[in-house]
């Protein structure tokens, strides 16, 4: 079943369980995908479904600190519920450790051996982290082990 296909079942069913907060969430992913779909005049397989995803995810993690910054405790709570039922439909996660591993990997791959060497080493990264970690966070532990 593809991606798409199980948005579509789960939405399905949370509209006939009535649960509206996911059936809402769902829906608005669907139609985040929809428009990509729409924009490049094609469809879109599975691993452009995550890279959707996870710019939907990454745009509420932004909101969830303009929510923290203007006091909506409230907004910043639902935020992190749909950030929760998004993350269903991503890869398992990778933790900081395994991040810092392919890194390491990466970097000894392609002879990185100062900060110049970055966008060398991040275009070999990334590739391999697609949809299982946050760029922000690659970024970080890349410059980290490359000073």
């Amino acid at each position: 079943m593809s991606l798409k296909e199980r948005l579509r079942e789960d939405w399905k069913l949370a509209m006939k369980s009535r649960d509206s907060f996911k059936a809402g969430v769902i829906s608005m992913a669907r139609a985040s995908i929809l428009q990509s779909e729409k924009t490049d005049g094609k469809t879109l397989d599975d691993d452009q479904v995550i890279d959707v995803l996870s710019k939907e995810i990454k745009q509420r993690k932004e909101a969830i600190v303009e929510f923290e910054r203007g006091n909506r405790p409230d907004l910043v709570d639902q935020t992190k519920k749909e950030i929760e039922i998004l993350l269903d439909y991503l890869p398992q996660q990778l933790t900081e450790d395994e991040i810092q591993e392919i890194v390491r990997e990466v970097i000894i791959e392609v002879g990185a051996n100062s900060i110049k060497d970055m966008g060398k080493v991040m275009a070999s990264v990334q590739p391999r982290v697609r949809g299982r970690a946050d760029g922000k966070i690659v970024s970080q532990i890349v410059k980290e082990q490359l000073s």
